[in-house]
C-alpha cells in the first residue's frame, strides 16, 4: 500500500443511529475507525466520503432526514471528496471510479457501515473493477438480519460471515491494526 492509497469511508452517518435497524455489533467501530481517518488527515492522504441518500420513504437514511447528516467525527473536511449514492454500491451512479481512476489510484481501504450492504457491495464492485481492496474489518459493522424463513442472525455472525465472503475473492480484509502499521 502506497502512500497516495485513498481512503474510502462509506454510510458514517447519523441515521444509523436509529433503532429501527437493531442492536449494531462491534462496538469497536467507531474507535477504530476514527483512528484510521485521523492518521489518514494527519498524513494529508486522501480522504473520500461515501453517503447514502435513501430513495426510501420511510428511511433514516433519506437526503431530507436528519440521519443523512455525517456522524460528526466523519463530517468530511475541506479538501475530502463527498460522493452521494442512492443504491449499495458506491459506483453506481458516483464519480466514484472516475475519482479513483484520474487520481491514479490502482487500490483503496474501506471502512464503514454497514458490512453486509453497502461495503460489501461497494468492495465487490471495487474487486470487479480490478482495484486492490483493502478492507478493514474492525472498523465496519452491521446490524441483525432475518432470513426468509424467519430464523434471526445476530449482527456479529452477518458481519463474519460478509467479512469471509469478501476476502481472498473481493478483497484482503485487514484489522485496523495493521492498516495503521503498514501506513506510517
Amino acid at each position: 500500500m502506497s502512500d497516495a492509497t485513498p481512503l474510502i469511508m462509506i454510510d458514517c452517518q447519523v441515521g444509523f443511529d436509529d433503532s429501527i435497524w437493531g442492536h449494531r455489533n462491534n462496538p469497536q467501530f467507531e474507535h477504530n475507525a476514527q483512528a484510521i481517518l485521523a492518521h489518514w488527515r494527519s498524513r494529508n492522504r486522501k480522504v473520500i466520503h461515501v453517503r447514502h441518500a435513501s430513495l426510501e420513504p420511510k428511511s433514516p437514511l433519506r437526503a431530507e432526514a436528519p440521519g443523512f447528516a455525517f456522524f460528526d467525527w466523519a463530517t468530511p473536511r475541506e479538501g475530502e471528496i463527498e460522493v452521494v449514492k442512492h443504491v449499495n454500491s458506491g459506483f453506481i451512479g458516483t464519480p466514484l471510479e472516475e475519482t479513483l481512476r484520474t487520481g491514479g489510484h490502482n487500490g483503496f481501504v474501506l471502512l464503514g457501515l454497514t458490512t453486509n450492504h453497502c461495503v460489501s457491495t461497494t468492495v465487490r464492485m471495487g474487486g470487479n473493477l480490478g482495484f486492490d481492496v483493502r478492507l478493514v474489518g474492525d472498523a465496519c459493522a452491521t446490524f441483525p438480519r432475518t432470513a426468509m424463513d424467519g430464523e434471526k442472525f445476530d449482527a456479529d455472525v452477518v458481519h463474519r460471515t460478509a467479512l469471509a465472503s469478501l476476502h481472498g475473492e473481493f478483497c484482503t480484509v485487514v484489522s485496523s491494526e495493521d492498516v495503521l502499521m503498514e501506513t506510517s
